[in-house]
């Protein structure tokens, strides 16, 4: 079973720093030195929170299993207007392969069939990410289309009908 633990602005700065006992300390529970290497999801979220305040209960969640960090995981922001979250799942090379990509994406469309706000549930995965593809299949997403993105070159887009959606 995956715990998600939300990272709140002062961890994520402290993540950024390179000070993991503050980002433990703000978050409440202890992190790992692998989360600092995620810095630049950290400076992503960190500016996004700074302009966008509601986005705090929609992005950057420690994801635990018994008490271990695994990984992390969360959206992208809010709903949008059409209830369309994207999702987004990182699991620590420490803990692959143990299925707790899929347990945290278990946990994020469960938090998402319980919010009315959430219509739909995006993904967004290279084509040559051969493990992100196993692990939402099963799950109910469907194939809706393609997008460049200017970092991660050419994404497939996978959405997924939320039941309790508008």
């Amino acid at each position: 079973m995956i715990t998600f633990v939300a990272l709140p602005l002062s961890a994520m700065r402290a993540l950024i720093d390179g000070d993991l006992p503050t980002a433990s300390a703000a978050a409440g529970h202890e992190l790992s030195p692998w989360l600092m290497s995620e810095k630049w999801l950290w400076e992503i979220r960190a500016e996004q929170l700074g302009s966008e305040p509601a986005d705090a209960e929609w992005v950057a969640r420690a994801a635990f299993a018994d008490g271990v960090l695994v990984g992390h995981a969360g959206f992208h922001g809010a709903p949008d207007e059409q209830g369309r979250v994207e999702v987004g799942y990182t699991v620590d090379p420490a803990y692959r392969r143990r299925g707790f990509a899929r347990a945290m994406l278990a946990e994020l469309i469960r938090r998402c069939e319980a919010d009315p706000r959430v219509a739909i549930l995006r993904a967004s995965i290279g084509p040559e990410n051969v493990a992100s593809l196993a692990t939402i299949a099963g799950f109910g997403f469907e194939q809706v289309g393609e997008q460049w993105d200017e970092q991660d070159g050419l994404e497939l887009l996978y959405e997924r009908v939320t039941t309790s959606g508008r």
